[in-house]
């Protein structure tokens, strides 16, 4: 037996076998791998070395390098605050929801059918978010407190009248410095004069189209809004709050105040600190701006049998329609942990959260008296949980080298110090806490709730049957049992969404998100307590670097839109650099996907769209002439690689010269480098940026929509326009809330690497075009598939036209993806690039068998159709029309279809064996945007 230097880890990563890969390379009439990839790849892209990275390691040997990096970072006692708190994750929501794969391997819930239980979780976080604000619509998509603060500015600018000339955006000065930063990012480009001032005592400028407040503030401080609010409503300003849902509990909505948006994060709702991140942001505002709001927006419409479905509402995929007219750029977001967040409040009810407040509200009185009476200066008149002393220089450095001895992290800041109280804090935390200001103190009693009457709330809140009856583990058991089995995911089958990389998620990369010494750690604790995470991410980045070819990379965009728009903001901040102001043009191929032109918009560029030829491939001549065109103004051209069309076009390298010799940078969206890895380097090909969708390619889940992780990789000279620390006074081209974002999930990329070693990635690439190839040629005797390379064959998905079946049979695109439920699959990503098509991606992780299995159920639908076409089944009435068949309509006594029940429910015989009863019929998109109902209703909605 000749020696292998795969790791043990990748042949359980790839699905085929040696004698799997075999076979299909026969059947594509190839006599080995790289007989085949020397075909497919063209050989002016290709990387001819090893990667410079160890070779990979076995699971045990992985693990315990995880377990070593984690308990490298220090753990303490966390009173820093600044919108992020320790909190106490149920451990039945850890267990079968964050670390459950029936819950964290699901795609984005496109296909409704299929998703009814994360949508009804996701609905209650809405519902949650609603009841406390006071607002009445909600989204489920914002991706921290911060960016969720810059999204609501461009909220308030859009909602400007044409005539309305309006363009500054003031911020009080006491919110929280990296939300500020974040702002100052999206500001700038758009060119939005920002202005700051006290909320106490300023004054609102004319041209003010947005206010920004936060309640209860940086510090601590819960001031009277109303004042400011009255200003700006005085001045046509709309006004957004940032908030804290626990606090909500016991303080005034806001919308008692005024507000018509709130924003903020629900990370205290069950969420670990975890370095940053993810936690799931919110925002809510008024009816009069749920239009514009970004993000999706989960709501309920009905079924074909009338019967009530969830759906994602008004925003889904606007991206594609309104491209650089959209009104967000995020597509991936934080589903997973809003649904963890949204089973919390079940958990707890409004009952226990209030009660949460309470004693957080009451210890902080507790430790505000203690204090007073020493002589310290507490500046806060109201507080929640926060406080903040007045100290000097001297009495602050004391008082850090005490909170050290006793393994304290407390804030420090110009105006001396912050303590914040959280759900953990017990009264023995409290006292040891208390007695570095009075080393002799001693807790007798715990002070009462001190709310001043003006601030309390008097309205009642989560009081839908849904939060007043599981509380016990068993109900909240079979409840999130319940809503699991509604979904397919990857425990089910594959999911072979084109562009979106649906691949396995090893448990042993997952097991390092929930080791203490990463999930328990402050994103702004001190460098020196984090040295596990510091090590990690130095690997990961030089890693991330040669995988790339890349001179720098930046972990801190917390989405692939995030890592877009950062990679954006870097070549703007270059040119600028450089005195070319001027250059505004993004050059982007009218197939791209549709974050690109709308992230194009927010970095303040103007596209110009460059055609595609009849083979997918971008035509050079197009671009060549646009780019001599705007030559003076060329910003930068956006192209993703292999190509939208699934193929790796020959004409790359020409195509970054044209740009280059026209003074243009190239961005290339890393969409598609679960094709590239160990084959072809990015900058290699004259790439200047590219980001990485690490939620893809580099095995973070999908996580029913969300957690993902958009780092980017640049050359030397964009070096130093990467984004900036956004706790830093300047925090240039911040994106994100915290330097490392949702740096959580990190370890899930680095182990990932750490297992397959070079060879390993390098073999998972091959078989994930090998598998794409295989798909193809099976299927194209039934379908023609759209696009080729020059050697006849796809990259890693391919295309299936299925335009002409509208006219032969009068069936949709839409009818062969509901059909495919029937089967037990997840749809192919439906429409996009092509409208009418399905663009098909295996990845490396699916066997032979799971493949075979996905075409002949391809297969037997063209069969359904043919039998349309051939007159058998009519038009109106036949099983994709009617497509998914629920077992309640295949129970129903009445049977008014031209087709036998057995062929609705078991098209082919493997399907009894595996089957999967969608819980409702086709969702009727239409009814659901005309009758947006987006929190949890009572049967009177329905009616």
């Amino acid at each position: 037996m000749n020696y292998s230097s795969l790791s043990p880890f990748s042949s359980r990563h790839t699905g085929p076998d040696a004698a799997q890969k075999s076979f299909m390379l026969e059947a594509l009439n190839y006599a080995d791998m790289d007989a085949f990839i020397n075909e497919v790849v063209p050989e002016n892209i290709r990387f001819k070395k090893a990667l410079n990275i160890p070779e990979g390691k076995d699971e045990a040997t992985a693990l315990k390098r995880l377990q070593q990096l984690a308990s490298s970072n220090s753990i303490r006692r966390n009173y820093i605050g600044q919108g992020y708190y320790a909190c106490q994750i149920p451990t039945p929501i850890l267990r079968n929801v964050l670390e459950n794969p029936q819950w964290y391997t699901p795609y984005t819930p496109y296909q409704p059918e299929i998703s009814q239980g994360r949508l009804e979780a996701l609905l209650n976080f809405q519902t949650v978010v609603c009841d406390l604000t006071g607002l009445p619509v909600a989204n489920a998509s914002m991706l921290d407190e911060a960016t969720a603060a810059a999204e609501a500015m461009t909220l308030c600018l859009r909602m400007l009248k044409r005539n309305e000339k309006k363009n500054t955006f003031w911020i009080d000065e006491n919110c929280h410095p990296q939300t500020i930063n974040v702002i100052k990012t999206r500001a700038l480009p758009l060119g939005i004069n920002l202005a700051f001032g006290n909320s106490q005592a300023a004054e609102i400028p004319e041209d003010c189209f947005g206010v920004f407040i936060q309640y209860p503030d940086t510090y601590g401080e819960i001031s009277d809004p109303r004042d400011i609010i009255s200003k700006a409503k005085t001045h046509g300003a709309r006004v957004v709050m940032a908030t804290d849902l626990l606090a909500l509990t016991l303080l005034k909505e806001p919308s008692a105040w005024g507000v018509d948006i709130a924003v903020g994060s629900a990370q205290r709702f069950g969420m670990p600190l975890g370095y940053g991140g993810p936690h799931a942001a919110f925002m809510a505002c008024t009816d009069a701006c749920r239009r514009q709001m970004p993000g999706r927006i989960i709501g309920i419409s009905i079924d074909k049998e009338e019967n009530p479905a969830f759906r994602l509402s008004l925003q889904t995929r606007e991206q594609h329609i309104r491209r650089d007219k959209a009104t967000s750029n995020i597509c991936t977001a934080q589903a997973l942990p809003a649904i963890v967040s949204s089973f919390y409040a079940v958990y707890h009810g409004p009952a226990q959260l209030k009660q949460m407040a309470i004693n957080i509200n009451a210890l902080t009185n507790t430790l505000a008296t203690a204090l007073k009476e020493q002589g310290y200066t507490v500046t806060n008149e109201n507080f929640f949980d926060t406080l903040s002393i007045e100290l000097s220089e001297d009495a602050r450095q004391d008082l850090a080298a005490k909170a050290e001895k006793k393994g304290l992290n407390l804030r420090y800041h110009s105006k001396g110090i912050s303590l914040s109280i959280d759900e953990t804090t017990s009264p023995s935390d409290l006292e040891t806490l208390i007695q570095i200001f009075i080393p002799d103190y001693r807790l007798k009693q715990i002070q009462e709730v001190k709310i001043e009457a003006l601030f309390k709330r008097d309205t009642d809140f989560l009081q839908q049957e849904i939060f007043n009856s599981i509380h016990s583990e068993t109900e909240l058991m079979r409840y999130m049992d319940r809503l699991q089995k509604k979904d397919i995911g990857l425990t089910d089958s594959m999911i072979p969404l084109g562009s979106c990389t649906m691949k396995l998620n090893a448990a042993t990369e997952m097991i390092p998100v929930t080791l203490s010494g990463f999930s328990d750690i402050h994103p702004f604790a001190p460098e020196e307590q984090v040295s596990g995470y510091r090590e990690l991410f130095n690997e990961l980045e030089n890693w991330l670097a040669e995988i790339t070819g890349f001179d720098a990379v930046s972990l801190q965009p917390n989405a692939g839109s995030q890592g877009e728009y950062a990679g954006l903001m870097a070549i703007r901040s270059y040119h600028e650099s450089r005195g070319d102001k001027q250059r505004d043009i993004c050059l982007i191929p009218m197939s791209a996907h549709g974050t690109n032109p709308a992230s194009a918009a927010m970095a303040g560029m103007k596209i110009v769209g460059i055609l595609c030829d009849t083979e997918g491939n971008i035509d050079v001549e197009d671009l060549k002439a646009k780019a001599q065109e705007h030559s003076e103004n060329l910003s930068a051209l956006m192209i993703t690689y292999p190509s939208t069309h699934g193929v790796f076009e020959e004409t790359i390298i020409t195509i970054c010269q044209i740009i280059h010799d026209q003074g243009g940078q190239v961005y290339l969206d890393g969409a598609n480098m679960n094709a590239m890895v160990g084959l072809s380097r990015p900058a290699d090909l004259g790439a200047d940026v590219c980001h990485l969708n690490l939620h893809k390619t580099f095995c973070i889940p999908h996580g029913g929509g969300g957690p993902g992780m958009g780092p980017i990789g640049v050359v030397e000279h964009l070096k130093p326009f990467l984004p900036g620390n956004p706790i830093d006074s300047d925090g240039v081209n911040a994106v994100s809330a915290s330097d490392a974002s949702s740096g959580c999930i990190l370890p899930i990329s680095y182990s990932y690497i750490l297992l397959m070693g070079p060879d390993g990635l390098k073999d998972a690439s091959e078989t994930a075009i090998l598998n794409a190839n295989y798909l193809a040629l099976r299927l194209s005797p039934h379908y023609d598939i759209l696009y080729r390379g020059k050697s006849g064959r796809v990259a890693h998905e391919c295309i299936i036209d299925c335009r002409n079946f509208k006219a032969s049979a009068g069936i949709e695109v839409e009818d062969i993806a509901k059909r495919l439920i029937d089967f037990g699959f997840h749809a192919p990503t439906m429409s996009w690039p092509v409208p009418g098509t399905l663009m098909i991606e295996p990845t490396e992780s699916e066997n032979l068998a799971e493949l075979d299995r996905f075409c002949e159920a391809l297969i037997q639908i063209k069969e359904e159709i043919a039998r349309i076409e051939k007159g058998q089944l009519p038009q109106d009435n036949n099983m994709l029309k009617w497509a998914p068949h629920t077992a309640s309509v295949l129970c129903a006594s009445e049977w008014p279809y031209s087709y036998n029940r057995e062929e609705a429910a078991y098209p082919l015989p493997w399907v009894k064996d595996k089957k999967y009863w969608p819980p409702v019929s086709r969702v009727d998109n239409v009814f659901g945007d005309r009758n947006l109902v987006c929190t949890c209703p009572s049967m009177s909605d329905f009616s």
